[in-house]
């Protein structure tokens, strides 16, 4: 949707009952030049719609209607006010990419931890304090984007994301990480450095030196903890 003369999205989109990708982010040039502060709930219009970029608006919240597009699998909410999501958003089984980074959440939402499919997850640059045990049920996880929130502890849950290749922790408030976190072999910045930072955080257990040692280091620090 493009046009400057454009203040609000016009409704005869919602009557594209066989539209699949729609674009609606001031960032992307073949979109809206002006800032959404309501996503219309007429998107419940749209079953078919399998990608929605609506990042870089003004949304402060999104409607319980996004749960009725069941085919979608690629949801872009980054650069908003956004400080909760709905309940019914944990409906979108197909959803494997998520992007909620620069916005206003204090936690994970919970319905995000009923959305089996996700392998990607931006919550980067908000306010997060703490992540719900629930994130377990993330198994396909692949990307999980943490960096500039306000975690001070992760739970041993995140341990069982075996499928995570990049989990970025930057900038938190983390003095310890979870006893189990050198099960996570695939995480192996050993090799390639992206695949998991901890900069900016106060680590004393397992400390700086042992985390750059990659998974391997850190679990032989947390063994060599207990005696074994």
């Amino acid at each position: 949707i493009s046009g400057r003369e454009l203040v609000s999205v016009p409704t005869q989109v919602f009557a594209l009952d066989q539209l699949q990708v729609l674009e609606m982010s001031p960032e992307r040039e073949s979109c809206l030049r002006y800032q959404m502060e309501l996503l219309p709930k007429e998107i419940s219009h749209l079953r078919n719609l399998t990608c929605l970029y609506v990042d870089s608006n003004n949304l402060k919240e999104i409607p319980a209607e996004i749960g009725t597009l069941s085919c979608l699998e690629r949801l872009t909410l980054s650069n908003n006010n956004l400080s909760s999501l709905p309940a019914e958003i944990g409906t979108l089984q197909r959803l494997h990419s998520l992007h909620l980074a620069n916005n206003s959440l204090t936690e994970l939402p919970a319905p995000l931890c009923q959305l089996r499919s996700l392998t990607f997850l931006d919550v980067s640059d908000n306010k997060i304090g703490t992540i719900s045990p629930s994130i377990w049920h993330l198994e396909k996880l692949e990307t999980l984007l943490l960096l500039f929130n306000s975690l001070e502890s992760l739970p041993e849950e995140v341990c069982l994301l075996r499928n995570l290749h990049t989990l970025w922790l930057g900038n938190n408030q983390l003095k310890s990480l979870p006893a189990a976190f050198g099960e996570l072999v695939n995480l192996d910045w050993e090799y390639n450095y992206c695949s998991c930072n901890f900069e900016g955080n106060p680590l004393e257990s397992p400390p700086p030196e042992v985390c750059s040692k990659g998974p391997e280091g850190i679990k032989d620090y947390f063994l060599s903890l207990h005696g074994i």
